[in-house]
């Protein structure tokens, strides 16, 4: 009897926190300091990357200020190290929006079922959309329930402090070492990879990761010059065409 006490009151919220609302400062601090908390694991794989494109961008010529232009108004780690890339290289105008949208479309799908519906204010909602990035659709749905307007932008918030901060450390950091340090774009690349390899451990991701590969491969094969352009388009195809095999064979 004792024993089954104990759980019950386990169980049960404290009256401090029932009694919180959305129109409460204690909820406000409470939900934001959630917030927080929930952007550390991924926030310290973050800085570091920025830490290496801030590198970058004093490698490639820019000046230091260009590091918190791009992160803050950008603020898309693949996409920022291949503009910075292309701007360099004197690619087009349109080849780098292109680029771009290829890179960054997988963000239209995250918003299907990313909480944004929790955030009613236009302006807070605006920066929710911009500030949608991997790591914070990767935290929200990992934990589909619970959020709140506080909580949500209090993490996205969070994570543009982290990438903009590791920026601006990676070039405090490259003007005070007086060599060029060589491998730094393949920072984010390396990142993916891992990411790629953890979410392949179960069978399911196997057919994706082997049409990204033979869509590379006939890419290579076939247009070597623009090689990642027309592996994107045809892993598009294919994936396409993968979703209507798999909706047919489940009806």
């Amino acid at each position: 009897m004792q024993k089954t006490q104990e759980i019950h009151s386990s169980l049960e919220v404290s009256p401090s926190k029932a009694a919180l609302g959305p129109g409460d400062k204690g909820y406000r601090r409470y939900e934001i300091a959630q917030g927080l908390k929930t952007s550390l694991a991924a926030g310290l794989g973050m800085y570091p990357i920025g830490i290496a494109f801030g590198l970058l961008v004093i490698q490639y010529g820019y000046e230091w200020w260009a590091a918190p232009l791009f992160s803050g108004l950008i603020f898309a780690g693949s996409t920022e190290m291949l503009v910075i890339a292309l701007v360099v290289g004197a690619a087009p105008l349109g080849a780098i929006a292109l680029t771009t949208l290829l890179v960054n479309f997988r963000h239209v799908f995250y918003a299907f079922s990313f909480p944004l519906h929790v955030v009613k204010n236009p302006i807070a909602r605006f920066y929710s959309v911009f500030a949608l990035i991997d790591e914070a659709y990767a935290v929200t749905a990992a934990r589909p329930a619970g959020w709140s307007a506080w909580r949500l932008i209090s993490m996205q918030i969070a994570f543009h402090s982290y990438w903009v901060f590791g920026g601006l450390t990676g070039v405090a950091i490259a003007e005070l070492i007086p060599f060029e340090i060589k491998g730094l774009e393949f920072a984010l690349c390396a990142l993916f990879v891992t990411l790629t390899l953890d979410s392949c451990r179960t069978k399911k991701q196997m057919p994706s990761l082997l049409l990204a590969g033979l869509s590379f491969t006939i890419a290579l094969v076939v247009i070597p010059g623009q090689a990642l352009f027309a592996a994107l388009l045809i892993f598009l195809g294919l994936l396409t065409i993968r979703y209507f095999f798999l909706g047919k064979a489940a009806k």
